[in-house]
């Protein structure tokens, strides 16, 4: 670095350097040096052609940053980078551009749209505080929205200034001025079809003219697969020798296997095919993108319950079937669900213990009945011994 030159100037100092554009050109380069907060500053003001910088310019800002009336030249470029691309809605669109991968980047870019974009997006990130998240979900949950979708719109919003951090676009936001409360809520949904409402059901779904639609229900009763997992099904991840399922690109991330039992197998064995790969086809042979249409007139033809998910719900009774059978443990039912960690699987451990209970009780009836039968053979030895 060159030598600093001191100039007649109280705390103003230059260096000499290459005038840009003129070859070996020499200009004076201006800094002043002071005091704030028991620290000594030093700061660049300005170039003397390029900036028309001079000492006593120079000095007149050494003043004004010392009674705080002038920003530093890092301060007021980082406002001007701040106020071209520090709007919430400048870090959504980096945010959404390299998020396209995500599963759920569906569903982040309509929460961004119906619920954010509006009060957050021409607002600048470091004007964010606590307050904003508070009104948000007082918002939000007098429009009637329910608990987890209000709590997936602040995560999101979360998400982007926590992207944005990271990846530089903004500087960090202190913990004491915004802190993201999520509203309490309990999604632990556990759904569950009677004997008769199965029956309905399946009798529905053997007579129902779109075929396609009620074998791939069927797939989600038989198997507990997942939507997603359905509408991506090829038949060449279906091993029929060895009976297994492969689900490639599941909601874990990580392809995993499941038994193809008796009852699917049928289901595939009656399905008709068609020239596409995918086992239930979208439109032009693709991978389906949706079927609420067809599953909600099954649905009301079967009498099913309002609140009932028809692909969804068909999964969690898969679960519930096995769980309340006293035959499956938690863990294999894990397994099959292809469950990440045991936390989801346990929603079903009441199930379990009721068919644990009634094993118990089996077991309490044999040997009240044993009890019994010896009460019965002490009487009776008395009896003859009185005759």
């Amino acid at each position: 670095m060159a030598k600093r030159i001191r100039t007649s100037y109280p705390g103003v100092f230059y260096r000499e350097g290459k005038r840009a554009g003129t070859g070996n050109a020499i200009e004076k380069i201006y800094y002043i040096v002071f005091k704030k907060d028991g620290k000594t500053l030093e700061e660049k003001v300005g170039r003397q052609f390029q900036d028309d910088m001079t000492p006593a310019r120079a000095v007149r800002i050494r003043a004004e940053r010392l009674e705080g009336k002038r920003k530093s030249r890092k301060e007021i470029r980082d406002d001007k980078i701040q106020e071209e691309s520090g709007t919430i809605s400048k870090l959504w669109d980096a945010f959404y551009e390299a998020k396209q991968a995500n599963k759920s980047i569906r569903n982040d870019y309509y929460l961004w749209k119906a619920h954010l974009e509006k009060d957050f997006g021409k607002k600048q990130h470091q004007e964010l505080v606590t307050l904003d998240v508070d009104r948000l979900r007082h918002r939000l949950t007098k429009k009637g929205l329910a608990p987890a979708t209000i709590k997936h719109a602040i995560v999101l919003l979360k998400r982007i200034i926590n992207y944005s951090v990271q990846r530089g676009l903004c500087p960090s936001i202190d913990a004491s001025r915004l802190h993201f409360e999520m509203p309490k809520i309990n999604n632990i949904k556990t759904e569950d079809l009677t004997t008769e409402q199965l029956k309905a059901l399946l009798k529905v779904l053997n007579e129902s003219p779109n075929q396609q639609v009620a074998n791939l229900m069927q797939m989600a009763l038989y198997t507990g697969m997942r939507r997603g997992e359905l509408f991506r099904l090829r038949w060449k991840d279906i091993d029929f020798k060895r009976g297994f399922i492969t689900l490639k690109d599941p909601k874990s991330g990580v392809d995993q296997k499941i038994p193809l039992n008796q009852a699917a197998r049928q289901v595939l064995k009656n399905h008709e095919r068609s020239t596409s790969d995918y086992v239930f086809p979208g439109a032009d042979d693709g991978a389906r993108k949706d079927c609420r249409r067809a599953t909600a007139i099954i649905k009301k033809e079967a009498g099913l319950p309002k609140d009932f998910r028809p692909l969804h719900g068909l999964r969690h009774v898969y679960a519930s079937m096995l769980a309340s059978s006293g035959k499956v443990d938690l863990y294999t039912l894990q397994k099959l669900m292809t469950h990440k960690s045991s936390a989801m699987t346990q929603r079903y451990a009441h199930l379990r213990d009721d068919a644990l209970q009634r094993a118990s009780d089996v077991a309490g009836d044999i040997f009240e009945g044993i009890r019994k039968d010896e009460k019965d053979n002490v009487v009776n030895i008395k009896k003859i011994n009185s005759n």
